[in-house]
């Protein structure tokens, strides 16, 4: 049983490898390639250690942790969907969700079911924990885009409501950050050429 039980914790810990090539429509902070989505939970982690303490309530960190560790692991046969498009989105739940059946039941039953349940448990947003774990996942986004000068926004003329709309689940998981948030979108499509862009690619 305990060999047969680290045989399949193995088993998941070799499937994830595959994340590390899972490349993601956002650019690393210099610009100079994109992120993988591996390296996007590692970084999503080291943020909800140092940012806890600038959520709306309380919530427990090492359940922020887990969700966000795990949160993409999906993407190995679902891919990355960028959130800005509508039509690549399609069908996207159901993707996920198969991806959820098979990769989450390598692990033993147990750990399968907890890490279905976080995964869930992100992806509804009903708590606090899954809050503050989706507002960290849109403020990585956003840092990137800020200092990458703009990054995926003016390469798909990505509007700033459209911005807006993306990060509000920051407002409520944490009003502080939501604060830093609305003075980067001004500085990056008012103070900038971004918002012409913009405009051009709307027609």
């Amino acid at each position: 049983m305990t060999a047969e039980r680290l045989s399949r914790q193995l088993d998941f810990i070799v499937e994830l490898d595959k994340l590390k090539r899972i490349l993601r429509q956002t650019l690393v902070m210099d610009g100079s390639r994109q992120e993988n989505s591996a390296e996007h939970s590692w970084h999503l982690a080291v943020m909800a250690v140092l940012l806890n303490e600038h959520a709306r309530e309380s919530v427990d960190v090492q359940r922020v942790l887990k969700m966000l560790l795990i949160h993409d692991v999906v993407e190995i046969d679902a891919g990355d969907t960028f959130c800005y498009d509508a039509a690549a989105s399609v069908g996207k739940e159901e993707r996920e969700r198969r991806a959820a059946e098979r990769l989450f039941g390598l692990l033993p039953e147990e750990q399968a079911e907890e890490f279905r349940d976080l995964w869930e448990e992100f992806e509804a947003m009903g708590t606090a924990e899954a809050q503050f774990a989706n507002a960290l996942d849109r403020l990585q986004g956003l840092l990137q885009n800020y200092h990458n000068g703009g990054g995926t926004w003016r390469l798909h003329g990505i509007t700033r409501d459209q911005v807006l709309n993306r990060m509000r689940p920051i407002q409520n998981a944490s009003p502080e950050l939501w604060g830093y948030v609305l003075q980067v979108i001004d500085e990056v499509y008012v103070n900038s050429d971004l918002i012409a862009s913009t405009v051009d690619a709307e027609g």
